[in-house]
C-alpha cells in the first residue's frame, strides 16, 4: 500500500482571496495566520484580543478587502437608520451631556444609537470599540473624547462616516469643539480686571487635550498682561483632587502668595471651595474662584460658581449634523466646527483684597 501524499496548500494572499468572490472571515485568517474564532473577535470587538494580534487581523482585513456581514449588508441595501456612539466617563457630566445631546439630535433625525462605553480612552479600547461598532448595523460612529487615540489606529472601514469632538483627529474626522481658549482668557482677563496680580491655575491631567488648551491659554493671558506665571497644580477633573490640591493652594492664599484661582472644570472647584472654607477663608472676600464647563450645580454652590459655559447639547447636536451629512453625501469633509462660549459671572468672584468694593457690573449677578 503506497503511503499517503500529504498536499502543501500554498499561502492565502489578497489576489487569491479576491479571485474567490467575496472575502470570507476564513480568508481574513488565512492571510493573518489566525482561527477563524479569532477574526470572529475582532470583528466584534472583543476586548480580550491582544493588541499585535488585533492589528494583525486588521491588516489582513484590510488586505482581503473584507466587510463584516452587517456593514456589507448595509452597503448593499441602504442605511440601519442606526448611529454608534463611542464615550468615555460617562459619570463626568461633560460626556453625559454630550451624549445626550447626540441621542436627542438622532432621534429627531429618525435614527436610533448604539453606546460602546470604553474602559480607557486609550488606542487600544477605542479601536476595538469603533470595531465592534462597525461590524454591527450602523451607518456611523461618533467618538466623544478620544483623547488618547491616534487617529491611524481607528478599526474602522473607510465607507463608515466618523465625526469626533476631539481636534487630534482634525484632518482626519470631522471634528466639533468648543472654545477652550476664549473662554480661558475671559476668565483670566476677567480677574486681572478686578485687581489681581496674578492667577493660580488648578489645571486638569496632564494627558487631557482640553486641560492642556485651557492651561496653555492661561499662561498666554497671564504673559500678554505682563503678569507673573505661577507654576499650574494638577487635578484629575474630580471634586476630590479639587480638595487635595487645595490644601497647597490654600497655603498660597494665607501666605499672600495669590488671591485667584481659575479652575479647569467646575467639578474640581467645588473639591477647591472645600478645602478653602476649612482653612476659614472666605470666597470672593480673600480669594476669588473661577470655574470651567458652568455645570449646573455652579449657580447654586455657594456663593455661586462664576464659570466658563460651553453648551454639551450642543456639541452633540453639530457631531450629528456632521455624520448625517457624510451619510446623505458620503463626503468627508475636513472640518473642526468651533462653538463659542460665555463668561457667566456670579458672586464667587469679586476684587483683591487690598482693593477697595468691586462695583456692581463686576461682581455680576449673584
Amino acid at each position: 500500500m503506497e503511503p499517503a501524499v500529504q498536499q502543501s496548500r500554498a499561502p492565502e494572499t489578497p489576489a487569491r482571496a479576491r479571485s474567490r468572490g467575496a472575502p470570507s472571515i476564513a480568508d481574513v485568517a488565512a492571510v493573518a495566520g489566525v482561527s477563524t474564532q479569532t477574526v470572529s473577535r475582532v470583528s466584534t470587538g472583543y476586548s480580550g484580543v491582544r493588541p499585535e494580534t488585533r492589528d494583525k487581523v486588521m491588516e489582513a482585513m484590510r488586505q482581503v478587502g473584507y466587510v463584516p456581514n452587517s456593514a456589507a449588508r448595509a452597503l448593499k441595501h441602504g442605511t440601519f437608520r442606526t448611529i454608534g456612539i463611542i464615550a468615555h466617563q460617562l459619570a463626568r457630566t461633560g460626556e453625559s451631556r454630550t451624549v445626550e445631546g447626540v441621542v436627542e439630535a438622532a432621534r429627531q433625525a429618525g435614527y436610533g444609537v448604539t453606546l460602546a462605553d470604553v474602559r480607557t480612552p486609550t488606542s487600544h479600547d477605542v479601536s476595538a470599540a469603533a470595531a465592534g461598532l462597525a461590524s454591527m448595523a450602523i451607518d456611523g460612529v461618533v467618538i466623544i473624547r478620544a483623547e488618547s487615540t491616534a487617529p491611524e489606529t481607528l478599526s474602522i472601514p473607510s465607507h463608515v462616516p466618523v465625526v469626533v469632538s476631539d481636534s487630534h483627529f482634525v484632518g482626519h474626522h470631522p471634528a466639533v469643539a468648543t472654545d477652550q481658549h476664549a473662554g480661558t482668557v475671559m476668565a483670566v482677563n476677567h480677574l486681572l480686571d478686578l485687581g489681581h496680580r496674578t492667577v493660580t491655575h488648578l489645571a486638569g491631567p496632564e494627558d487631557s487635550l482640553p486641560a492642556a488648551e485651557r492651561l496653555s491659554a492661561w499662561q498666554e493671558a497671564l504673559e500678554a498682561a505682563g503678569r507673573p506665571v505661577p507654576a499650574p497644580h494638577h487635578g484629575d477633573w474630580s471634586a476630590q483632587s479639587g480638595y487635595e490640591v487645595g490644601q497647597t493652594i490654600a497655603g498660597l492664599v494665607l501666605s499672600g502668595q495669590t488671591s485667584a484661582v481659575f479652575c479647569a472644570n467646575d467639578q474640581m472647584a467645588l473639591g477647591l471651595y472645600r478645602a478653602l472654607y476649612e482653612r476659614g477663608l472666605r470666597i470672593p472676600d480673600d480669594v476669588s474662584v473661577v470655574g470651567f464647563d458652568d455645570i449646573p450645580e455652579s449657580a447654586h454652590l455657594w456663593p455661586p460658581l462664576t464659570s466658563v459655559a460651553q453648551d454639551f447639547r450642543r456639541i452633540g447636536q453639530r457631531l450629528v449634523d456632521l455624520l448625517l451629512d457624510q451619510i446623505r453625501t458620503g463626503d468627508q469633509p475636513e472640518e473642526r466646527v468651533l462653538l463659542p462660549v460665555e463668561l457667566m459671572v456670579r458672586a464667587s468672584v469679586g476684587p483683591a483684597p487690598d482693593q477697595g468694593p468691586a462695583p456692581d457690573q463686576a461682581r455680576g449677578r449673584p
